[in-house]
């Protein structure tokens, strides 16, 4: 097994912290920046769960264990291929690293400041039946592969790169207290504990490099795409959500409508559906209102939750008198899945 400094060594490659010798993050600071772009899905005060599966990250035993490198990782470069975006502004986000160091400072306040040391654990433990305990305890929630289903991926390579082997098997022994997350310290035997472990390290794989976007928002086409095509006929479940094979059909069809990305740009350069213009939920809508047709033009926001950011947007669209609005129903990550059109932007 990798020892932490190694660990620590890719973590240090892909972080975006502030310039030494910067002023001390102030929570306060935090918390608004917090509220304005984690909270959505994160809940308020980091109780989690407002949006599927998102974690809670006041919790005592996460917070006890979490570095703060991890969590620095975690929001600047986010957990590709999953709804945690990247919000550092080196990778396209609107996070500076001062205000990244800012809400680590809000979410340590949170907890109670105890902090226990367990990144120095070594783990030897046997990755093939360490494999076949993941399928039998783990896969109903984390999925067979630890890609996540009803709890979180486990195989994002920013997650394992930062994660050390004592943080991920305390996380197992321990649990998340008040979470679904049970605690496998008095079922599990030690060589147990430590076969999970190396099963899910073994799921490593190298992070991508960072590479810094461009600082401009990325080029878009305009509001309405197909503006001389048809208009199409969703049926929308419970007044709100209209199927991916429905707009994809309507796509397809080259009808006259509106795609909104409302996730933060740096999801939207990495790829969107094409003829999307960005809409982040995290911004003021004033302006794009302003633009967008009153003609009864279908508009369709999306995101990758797959509910939460679209219907912040959705929700801002029809206080403002925009009827025919809809959220995308299963989200970018099922659109992609199916093989619809995706584009990505330099």
């Amino acid at each position: 097994m990798r020892r932490l400094w190694a660990l620590w060594g890719v973590a240090a490659a892909v972080a975006c912290g502030g310039p030494p010798g910067a002023a001390s993050p102030s929570a306060d600071t935090g918390r608004g920046l917090y509220d304005r772009y984690c909270a959505l899905c994160h809940g308020a005060r980091g109780i989690g769960y407002s949006a599927d599966h998102a974690t809670q990250l006041k919790n005592r035993t996460f917070l006890a264990t979490a570095t703060d490198e991890l969590l620095r990782v975690a929001i600047e470069r986010g957990r590709p291929g999953t709804p945690m975006s990247a919000f550092g502004a080196v990778n396209g986000g609107p996070l500076s690293g001062a205000e990244v160091d800012a809400i680590i400072a809000y979410l340590r306040s949170l907890g109670d400041g105890a902090a226990i040391d367990v990144h120095w654990t070594r783990v030897d433990g046997d990755a093939d039946r360490g494999l076949s305990l993941f399928r039998e305890r783990c896969a109903g929630c984390h999925g067979a592969r630890g890609q996540g289903k009803t709890a979180v991926s486990l195989v994002s390579p920013t997650f394992l790169a930062t994660a050390s082997d004592g943080f991920i098997r305390y996380a197992i022994e321990h649990g998340r207290p008040g979470t679904p997350m049970p605690a496998f310290g008095q079922s599990l035997t030690a060589r147990q504990l430590d076969d999970l472990t190396a099963a899910i390290r073994r799921w490593a794989r190298p992070v991508e490099p960072v590479t810094a976007a461009p600082a401009s928002r990325p080029s878009q086409g305009p509001l309405v795409i197909h503006p001389q095509g048809p208009r199409p006929k969703f049926s929308l479940r419970d007044g709100r959500y209209v199927a991916a094979a429905d707009v994809a059909q309507a796509l397809k069809a080259r009808a006259r409508m509106v795609l909104l990305d409302a996730r933060p740009l740096s999801d939207f350069r990495a790829g969107h559906i094409p003829g999307a213009t960005p809409a982040p939920f995290h911004d003021d809508l004033a302006q794009l209102a302003a633009a967008l047709p009153r003609d009864g033009t279908w508009i369709v926001a999306y995101c990758a939750c797959p509910h939460a950011a679209s219907g912040k947007v959705v929700d801002a669209l029809r206080a403002r008198g925009f009827t025919h609005t809809a959220v995308l129903d299963e989200g970018i990550q099922v659109w992609r899945e199916r093989g619809y059109p995706v584009r990505s932007s330099p």
